[in-house]
């Protein structure tokens, strides 16, 4: 869903990309109904492993997978960990408040990059900046 909303409303600020550590090779029927419910395009999202990303050139890693950055990726200081619940499974009422969890995320993220400056976006410089300068802590 992140990426359907992402690559939506901010394809003039990011190039967005999902993957998954356990990709099921499809998207949820439920989760392109939900997107497109609410105005999303779904019809070119794809369901891929993590693998296939490159994560080198990622700027920012968000991190849905219920397990802290530290423990998922070997560069932890790209990532940025949500606690996002899992809809999968759920009926059509789960699918639409998770929905709405990460749309205001995606939309409080978009914010935070338009805001910075050109080359200054990565998130451990968004982090320090919202934290008044404490490496490590972050405001939610």
């Amino acid at each position: 869903m992140a990426e359907g909303i992402g690559a939506h409303i901010a394809s003039d600020v990011m190039e967005v990309s999902s993957a998954g550590v356990a990709a099921l090779g499809r998207v949820q029927s439920l989760t392109k109904l939900t997107l497109a419910k609410n105005g999303y395009p779904a019809d070119e999202l794809q369901s891929k492993p993590l693998e296939d990303v490159d994560l080198e050139s990622a700027d920012i890693i968000i991190n849905m997978t219920g397990r802290p950055g530290l423990v998922v990726f070997q560069d932890a200081s790209k990532v940025e960990d949500w606690e996002v619940e899992d809809p999968y499974g759920s009926d059509a009422g789960t699918y639409q408040r998770v929905f709405e969890d990460i749309e205001g995320r995606v939309v409080q993220l978009i914010d935070r990059v338009r805001r910075s400056g050109t080359g200054e976006f990565t998130a451990r410089n968004i982090v320090e900046r919202e934290s008044g300068g404490e490496k490590g802590s972050r405001r939610r």
